[in-house]
This record gives structure tokens, sequence and C-alpha cells, in this order.
């Protein structure tokens, strides 16, 4: 079964994309955050119009919003799933809710000031019923059981970035990472977040990150293997023509790291998401706009793990040129693909064949 997917992936990315396969475009316009799947459902949060979820058994979409009265705020950047919770965050706190009552609570922290409420990144670990929370300003971990919050300064040298917190995960059943504005912090399950020999952190020194730029900052990360993904912001000003220099960072785990970047195919240097098929990496890509400051979409690449070739995707009707591809997740059959205008769907079952029409319904 593996021989024939892999076979298949391979003949995908051999194939004309656009004239080939079919994607399905969903909450149109919708300018999508994050893409979690949870329990039968698939949820997603939007920066503006709420959250929705997508029920796999009755093929339904369900919209929690200020417009549809069922929940006071609009805009999202992260989610988190449990089997009794959802957790999303956005720049006023962290709202809860609880699916057997089916009611929405919130929650604020002290710690951190106004900014210590954005929660940019949440993830929750199964294994022992506990959520991290990473928050503009400082981390916490909630033990779901026991209802216990936990702050957590992660500060080093004095470098405030290095607390900033953008992306959080799960690495086997041991590690967990977690991606901030100037590098990564790693932490060991087993000793507990009080133990100071639990944590490490890599920052882009020496030879790590190859060393490059002023500050790295990790928007988000891809385990494979031996092998770990690093996705990074691009950020550089007339002033500092080099402060983040973006690109994708492959490291192996000991010590040798390499940089993806224009130089090898991809259109500008900025990425907002990864995620992986097969033999192959997924990135969503933007270019930063030193005039505005301002991130533009560059659309969706491919990239082959094995000859680091790089390629460029385009859905024929779908302008993907221009477009923010914000999350990435791989369900096994379907790449969900997050974007700034919409949920796009492309279906990786069977390329050559004629797919299936998708018994999913647009919910707009």
């Amino acid at each position: 079964m593996k021989c024939f997917i892999t076979m298949l992936l391979f003949l995908f990315f051999t194939t004309n994309i656009s004239s080939q396969i079919n994607v399905h475009k969903y909450l149109d316009g919708a300018n999508i955050t994050a893409i979690i799947p949870g329990y039968n459902n698939l949820w997603v949060s939007t920066y503006g119009e709420g959250l929705y979820y997508y029920s796999f058994k009755n093929y339904k979409w369900k919209n929690f919003s200020t417009k549809n009265r069922n929940l006071n705020n609009d805009f999202f950047y992260t989610l988190a799933v449990s089997k009794r919770y959802v957790w999303a965050g956005t720049t006023d706190g962290l709202f809860i809710y609880n699916k057997r009552k089916r009611r929405w609570s919130k929650r604020k922290f002290a710690k951190g000031g106004e900014l210590g409420n954005w929660i940019r990144s949440l993830c929750y670990d199964k294994s022992n019923n506990t959520l991290w929370i990473g928050r503009f300003k400082n981390l916490t971990f909630y033990d779901v059981k026991k209802r216990k919050y936990q702050d957590i300064d992660l500060t080093i040298n004095k470098d405030t970035k290095t607390n900033n917190f953008k992306t959080i995960k799960i690495d086997g059943d041991s590690l967990i990472w977690f991606g901030t504005e100037a590098g990564v912090h790693i932490y060991n399950k087993k000793l507990g977040p009080q133990n100071s020999k639990a944590w490490s952190y890599i920052g882009n020194e020496g030879n790590d990150f190859n060393g490059d730029g002023e500050s790295v900052s990790i928007s988000d990360i891809l385990f494979d293997g031996n092998y770990i993904w690093f996705a990074t912001d691009e950020f550089v000003t007339s002033k500092q023509p080099t402060f983040n220099v973006g690109g994708i960072y492959k490291f192996d785990r000991k010590f040798n790291w390499q940089r993806i970047s224009k130089r090898n195919g991809l259109s500008d240097n900025g990425v907002f998401a990864l995620e992986k098929t097969g033999y192959k990496i997924w990135a969503g890509i933007y270019s930063f706009y030193t005039k505005e400051k301002e991130e533009l979409g560059r659309g969706l690449f491919i990239i082959d793990k094995i000859t680091n070739e790089v390629k460029r995707l385009n859905f024929g009707n779908i302008d993907m040129y221009t477009t923010k591809v914000q999350a990435l997740y791989f369900d096994g059959s379907s790449m969900w693909i997050g974007t700034d205008k919409g949920l796009l769907e492309l279906k990786l079952d069977n390329p050559l064949a004629h797919i299936k029409k998708s018994k999913n319904k647009n919910y707009k």
C-alpha cells in the first residue's frame, strides 16, 4: 500500500498539476490562520470570520462568530483541539469551548501585560493531557485535568525575542520544540517544566542556522525522521538588510544545516507554513515588502527532499501567485491549504484518475 501511494505521489508531481488536479474551495474569502484535525472534525480558525468546523460524518460546516451570535470574537490566530475542549488564540486572551456543555469561556493572563494576552500558538499534548500556550510574551503550561496554569519565562541573554512564541510542535514521545522570534527552545517532557535541565536552546550563533542574519524567527517546524525542517520569517529593512533573512532550513539533528531560499528556486524567502507528503515538502511562501513592511503572498511550493528540486504549484483557475498560504494540513488523502482567500482541498489519493467529487458542500 505504501509503495502504491508513493508511486501515485511521484506521478502526481511529474504531471501538469493545473490540468490534472481538481481543487475544491471552501469558505471563500475567509482569511485562514490555522487548520487542526479533531475527532472526526476539521477545525479552522480565521482572522475576521471566527471559527469553523467541518463534520466528516455529516458533511456540514458550522461557524462560531459574532455574526451567528455564538462567539464574541472573530479574529483568531491559532487553534488546539482535544476530545473535550477546543482552545483558540486571540489578541485578547484564550477562548475555550467545552464540547459537552456547548459553551465558550475566556481566560486572560496577568503576566506579560497587554501583549501577554496575544495568543499566537497552541499545542495540545494528548499523551499527558496538557496544553502549551505560546504568547507574544511568555509561555504557559496548562494541566487540563488539574485546571492549573503555569507561566514560564524563557528569555535568553536578555533578548526578549527569545520569549516571543510563534509555533509549538511535538517531536515523538519525549520532546517539544518552541519556535520564537529569535531561535527555538527544546523541552524534554521526561524531566518536567520546572527542571532547568529539561530545556535547551538553539539560536543562530556559530553553525546553528548557518549563522545567517542578525536573528532567526521560526514560523513553523516539521519533523521528518532524522531531519527537522524549519520555516523562518523574512524581515529586512534598508537599515537592517540582514535582520531576518528567511528561508527553509533542513537540520540533521546533529551539526549539519542546509538552507533553501531564492537561490534554490523559491520565489522569495519568507515562509509561513510547512507540510510533507512522501518525498515532498510543501511550503507557503511570502515576500517581505520593505517599504510598507508588509508580507505579500507568493503561493505554494514543493521541494523534493532528496534532490532539493523546487517547483511552484499552480491550480489553473485559482490565482496562487499572489496568495498567502498560511496553514497546511495533510490528512492522508487530501492536502488542506489555508490561504488569505479561503480554504482549498487538494485530493492526492488518485491524481491520474478523475477525482471523485467531494461530498463536502461549500459553506459559503
